[in-house]
């Protein structure tokens, strides 16, 4: 089940940087980027479709990493580094050794 949504994560953050290299730079980096350039994707109705497939993509992102923390957390046990055992194993009895055996005569 993890290694699903693991899988359908990564495959979200691929497709969600790809969206977003896709949209039009608003400049002002450095000058670089759109500027007067015809993009590959341009216009407003497209903008509108990168923007919505952006909040899309990114909403199915965060609730895959929510249910991955939560797949994580294993058994739902709050434990505890304090939670020590209250008393000490008893150590083990020490055991005698075996006595030899009496050699066998024929």
């Amino acid at each position: 089940m993890t290694t699903v949504i693991l899988v359908i994560h990564l495959l979200l953050a691929i497709a969600l940087v790809g969206v977003v290299l896709m949209q039009r730079s608003e400049g002002g980096a450095l000058g670089m980027g759109g500027g007067g350039m015809g993009g590959f994707m341009t216009g407003r109705s497209t903008a509108n479709l990168l923007t919505r497939v952006t909040a899309i993509l990114a909403a199915c992102f965060f609730v895959t990493s929510l249910v991955l923390a939560i797949l994580a957390n294993g058994t739902g046990v709050n434990r505890s580094i304090m939670d020590a055992p209250t008393e000490a194993p008893a150590p083990a009895e020490p055991t005698e050794p075996a006595a030899p055996s009496a050699p066998v005569s024929q």
